[in-house]
């Protein structure tokens, strides 16, 4: 059984290889034989392949676009075996969380508006603690397309990426001039502050490993969360790749997000940040 024990850890995540262990060990008590000994290889293969995968989603008085978000997630993904959907509300004044929970989401719910960082950290704390292998951030305004969920975790199954990011298309044709003129300053921005260069710093749609979730050490409240994100693959060495992803603006996407005077505010907090650490 010592044996069989290392064989597991070594094949399978540590929390599946405990479940297929006690498993195991039930049989093993209950039977004089060994033949327990031949569920070797098959249940460590039922184990490889088992794989949860979390999709978080902040959101803020979003009850128009809440429901074809969640809607919008694969029901199925190669590779995945469980995907929970958690809505994290944070401090909606609407029906928000009326609406996602008829949807079958869990839904998690901050007292007051405390920021879309502080939403997005309570997700993933959230799936640490049902064991989630794989998270997924995604918008809630409906500006990200679900679909391609299924090629983020295809990028960190098949090819070992630790985070994902989703980069928009800065073009007048995908994105509204400012939103370019914002995101090309905050690029240059956590760029300085972290040396690292990203096409799109500031996406919401990312995807991260059980390394990336377990090992980042997140703090901030509001949307310098994108950077600090950034921040944490350089200090950790996480392998990342850029994933360039569609951009779906309608005229309530549009009035979403980061505006031109918050931008300025993210800048301070940045730079603060900075200077404390």
């Amino acid at each position: 059984m010592k044996y069989l024990s290392i064989y597991l850890r070594i094949l399978c995540p540590k929390s599946h290889s405990r479940q297929i262990l006690h498993r195991i060990q039930r049989l093993r008590m209950t039977s004089n034989k060994h033949w327990y000994g031949v569920l070797l290889f098959p249940l460590s293969l039922i184990c490889w392949e088992y794989m949860k995968l979390t999709i978080i989603i902040p959101a803020y008085n979003e009850e128009k676009t809440i429901t074809e978000v969640i809607k919008g997630v694969p029901k199925k993904i190669k590779g995945v075996s469980v995907i929970d959907v958690i809505v994290v509300d944070d401090g909606s004044i609407d029906e928000t969380v009326k609406v996602a929970k008829k949807t079958g989401a869990t839904v998690l719910s901050h007292a007051i508006n405390q920021g879309v960082g502080a939403a997005t950290i309570t997700g993933l704390e959230a799936a640490k603690k049902i064991d989630a292998d794989m998270v997924i951030t995604l918008d809630a305004d409906g500006q990200h397309d679900p679909k391609e969920i299924s090629k983020i975790i295809d990028l960190i199954i098949s090819k070992k990426f630790d985070v994902v990011l989703g980069t928009r298309i800065m073009s007048r044709k995908e994105m509204p001039l400012i939103k370019i003129v914002g995101n090309y300053i905050m690029n240059w921005l956590t760029y300085v502050l972290y040396e690292i260069w990203v096409k799109d710093s500031q996406s919401g749609f990312k995807g991260f490993s059980r390394k990336a979730i377990s090992k980042m050490k997140l703090s901030s409240s509001g949307y310098e969360i994108c950077s600090e994100i950034v921040g944490e693959i350089k200090r950790l060495k996480l392998k990342y790749f850029e994933m360039p992803i569609k951009t779906i603006y309608t005229t309530y996407s549009k009035k979403r997000g980061q505006y031109p005077l918050n931008a300025v505010n993210i800048i301070i907090r940045l730079i603060t940040r900075s200077i404390i650490k």
